[in-house]
């Protein structure tokens, strides 16, 4: 029943969660953890009146242009590492210490750089995206399976022809897993930017209200950064699947 209906487990996971919610808030485990239903009345109320409407157009901006420039560049990044030997060997080592460095300690850094305007949030969205975007790309083109390689060289393929007909549809699926992970790490990099460099947007809706200890509002917002990357992360899935993975595709 479960594998024929499988939005029944995710309901039940996801009402088990809000359970355990509001059994938490009613303990209470702390002042500071109000119950899910009084976070959800105050995400009712956050949307109805507007405030997560002009948050999110503060918070897309810097998003969307880090999260498009990290994904065009991060993706023919990765593409050229997989294919150059002397490129992986220079851009590689690079990418892995950026992925393994604390974010959070670096994001205060840019400051030093970009100020607190637009520019420092996008480069923030870019930091935090670009490794995994650019790794997660580079093992796509790099495994392309040898079969397939010496079936176009069988076929007399050019090296562009070999590139983008056998060689990136064979990696877009790691491709695209790196696009939804990129994705997340923006989100995370863009509210981290609005947290610590400058109060905007989302971010601003934490700290003001943590600030007057307004907590069902802290976490109603807290909650509309997970559903929005939630739905982003899954709309991105889907356009993989209908567009580069057939065999993904459903019945």
């Amino acid at each position: 029943m479960l594998a024929a209906h499988p939005w029944l487990l995710r309901t039940a996971s996801v009402l088990f969660v809000l359970g355990l919610w509001e059994w938490g808030g009613t303990i209470p485990v702390s002042i500071a953890f109000p119950k899910c239903s009084e976070t959800l009345v105050a995400f009712g109320q956050m949307l109805v009146d507007g405030t997560f409407a002009a948050a999110y157009v503060e918070t897309a901006g810097p998003l969307l242009v880090g999260v498009l420039l990290t994904g065009i560049g991060g993706v023919l990044a990765g593409l050229v590492m997989g294919l150059s030997p002397r490129a992986e060997w220079l851009g590689l080592p690079v990418f892995i210490v950026l992925q393994a460095s604390p974010s959070a300690a670096i994001v205060p850094l840019i400051t030093f750089i970009y100020g607190i305007g637009f520019a420092a949030k996008v480069f923030a969205v870019v930091l935090l995206s670009a490794p995994v975007i650019v790794l997660n790309s580079y093992r796509g083109i790099a495994h392309t399976p040898k079969s397939l390689l010496e079936m176009s060289n069988a076929f007399m393929a050019s090296r562009w022809q070999r590139v983008w007909k056998v060689v990136v549809p064979a990696g877009s699926g790691l491709i695209f897993a790196g696009l939804r992970l990129g994705l997340a790490q923006g989100f995370t990099g863009a509210i981290l930017a609005e947290l610590i460099i400058t109060p905007t947007g989302v971010g601003d809706l934490i700290t003001y209200n943590r600030s007057v200890a307004d907590y069902p509002r802290m976490f109603a917002a807290i909650l509309s950064i997970i559903l929005v990357a939630s739905v982003s992360v899954t709309l991105l899935q889907r356009a993989e699947q209908r567009l580069f993975r057939p065999e993904m595709r459903p019945l």
